[in-house]
């Protein structure tokens, strides 16, 4: 019952949270949305042991898919995005066969290398990629009613809606994946990985499953970003905001799956609201530096960690107020 109240009450804040924003803020709050979809499918990965330097261009290639699927063939939008996410992990599946063939840091530089390779084909072919300006005139979200309320995806109050409501859905079936028979193989491919393949568990296909799911939500986001921006170019995908990909993640934590959700936002909060505010926005990758150096000498295990300490803490002196009781 506890639960439920507090997801009710969960759902009406963010039902409530762009209406006390200005136009601006409201359209950062569709990019977190997006992005919290982007880090949390990240995390996915990462429970085999592996970091990829090439997620946030799977999420350009879910982006550029779903792009040309309505812009080129007349898919309506949603599916568009549907399939931009199933080729952003069809392609993590080619991927996986050169990729894992290398781990740790090996994969780590391979993956980035694979990355390069894609925007170079975007920047390099027009026809059907747009070259390096892109792709514009990106067919938008078709507007609809409920009841009263006409949803304008023009505008970002609406869009939030959708991206939210989509982004719960990703962000519930990504938890129930790492709670699963498969989501503990991950766990036990990156802790016990020689136990798990003594056991008979193929790693090669489980971290290539891992990364063709991760790579798929990041599609989605990508095509989500696409149709509410209106463009999409090779820069729009670049190792810059790969690096705050890692950021999130790292601050965040990466132990539990609210992790990185917790970074992403907690960053996102402090780049546009205090730093912007503050008109040290140019500075955000040095500031972002000094974030992560700090947070692996003195938090190593991320803001989760704070979270974690604080929730015992009010556990332990529950019980402990009980036992006084009786």
């Amino acid at each position: 019952m506890r639960r439920l109240v507090i997801i009710l009450l969960a759902a009406c804040a963010l039902l409530a949270l762009p209406h006390g924003l200005s136009f601006s803020q409201q359209e950062i709050l569709v990019f977190l949305t997006i992005n919290i979809l982007l880090v949390s499918s990240y995390r996915l990965l990462t429970l085999t042991g592996e970091w990829s330097l090439a997620h946030v261009v799977i999420m350009g290639v879910g982006a550029y898919a779903s792009a040309l699927y309505s812009k080129e063939l007349g898919v309506w939008v949603p599916v568009s995005i549907l399939l931009g996410g199933a080729t952003a992990a069809l392609l993590a599946v080619l991927l996986s066969f050169p990729l894992f063939r290398m781990k740790g840091f090996y994969f780590l530089i391979g993956s980035f290398a694979a990355g390069e390779i894609i925007r170079l084909l975007w920047k390099r072919f027009r026809d059907p990629f747009g070259g390096p300006k892109g792709i514009k005139g990106i067919e938008p979200m078709p507007d609809f009613s409920i009841g009263i309320y006409d949803f304008d995806f023009f505008e970002p109050v609406s869009y939030y809606y959708l991206s939210a409501l989509v982004v719960a859905v990703c962000l519930w079936v990504l938890w129930r994946i790492e709670r699963s028979p498969v989501g503990l193989t991950f766990h036990a491919v990156h802790w016990q990985d020689k136990l798990a393949e003594a056991s008979g568990v193929n790693l090669r296909a489980y971290r290539t499953l891992a990364f063709a799911i991760a790579s798929g939500f990041a599609g989605i986001g990508g095509g989500l970003m696409a149709h509410y921006v209106g463009t999409i170019n090779p820069n729009s995908f670049d190792v810059d905001l790969m690096v705050y990909v890692l950021t999130w993640a790292i601050v965040g934590g990466t132990g539990t799956f609210y992790g990185p959700i917790l970074g992403c936002v907690v960053l996102t909060v402090l780049n546009e609201i205090v730093l912007r505010e503050l008109g040290f926005e140019q500075m955000r990758p040095l500031i972002y530096g000094l974030i992560m150096i700090l947070s692996i000498l003195f938090l190593p295990k991320g803001l989760e960690s704070i979270v974690q300490h604080l929730t015992t803490r009010g556990r332990g002196k529950g019980v402990e107020e009980q036992r006084a009781a009786e």
